[in-house]
């Protein structure tokens, strides 16, 4: 395994938790208390997966995730917000600066495990993604290159809405349920709240200039989950 994992925490003892706990399960985690040094070290290699807090000193951690994702090279770098920062505003805040998966204190290390599971197994999967590109009404997304464009403007997803966007358009024929689709792209052992579905399906639908009253690609199917709706161009 020895996947290298980067942990940005400055209360020490949290940070030292998650570092020893991450080790225990086989990954190689490296702990900063700062996000400019952790910054300064994905410049240089890009890690497995990334774990910010966001309230610290300096560059706070939402600003330290939009940087990340201004970099092509770490663009696909699956990032967990873990913070104290509770309200649903603030996790949509955090989702729509480019963090995959959102977690707030106080928390189980068992589920940060299992989140950190998921989000390398799903990486695990795109990079075996053969060249499929696919084109609905002004939506065309490129499943290898993780490319997405509405009326050709590029439109910059996190890895989850990318996963999200990917998965309704291969079931295209069906409506999917709320527990499928997190199980598919959050992983069967996902332990969360399912209101992190909504969120994510909330900023891809933004993202793509949809709504849930005039959808042109995602429909709200009451009582069962969402299916994607855009016409057939392939």
């Amino acid at each position: 395994m020895n996947e290298k994992i980067i942990i940005v925490e400055d209360d020490e003892s949290i940070r030292r938790l998650v570092e020893v706990t991450l080790k225990s399960h086989g990954y190689n985690p490296l702990g900063f208390d700062n996000a400019e040094d952790a910054l300064a070290e994905m410049s240089k290699e890009a890690p497995a997966i990334a774990i910010f807090d966001i309230m610290m000193a300096g560059v706070d951690g939402l600003e330290a995730v939009r940087r990340i994702r201004q970099i092509e090279r770490l663009r696909a770098v699956p990032i967990i917000m873990l913070t104290a920062k509770d309200r649903e505003l603030d996790k949509i805040i955090g989702l729509d600066s480019g963090a995959d998966d959102y977690m707030t204190k106080p928390f189980s290390v068992l589920e940060l495990c299992a989140r950190v599971r998921a989000q390398l197994r799903r990486t695990a999967s795109d990079e075996k993604c053969v060249a499929v590109i696919y084109e609905s009404n002004d939506l065309c997304i490129n499943i290898a290159a993780h490319e997405v464009t509405v009326a050709d403007v590029p439109v910059l997803l996190t890895l989850k809405e990318f996963e999200l966007l990917k998965l309704l358009i291969e079931n295209r024929n069906r409506a999917l349920s709320r527990m499928e689709i997190l199980a598919q792209v959050w992983g069967e052992d996902y332990c969360g709240e399912t209101r992190t579905l909504d969120i994510h399906i909330g900023t891809l639908r933004q993202k793509l200039g949809d709504t849930a009253e005039n959808s042109r690609y995602i429909k709200t199917i009451r009582g069962v989950g969402y299916r994607f709706i855009g016409g057939d161009k392939e």
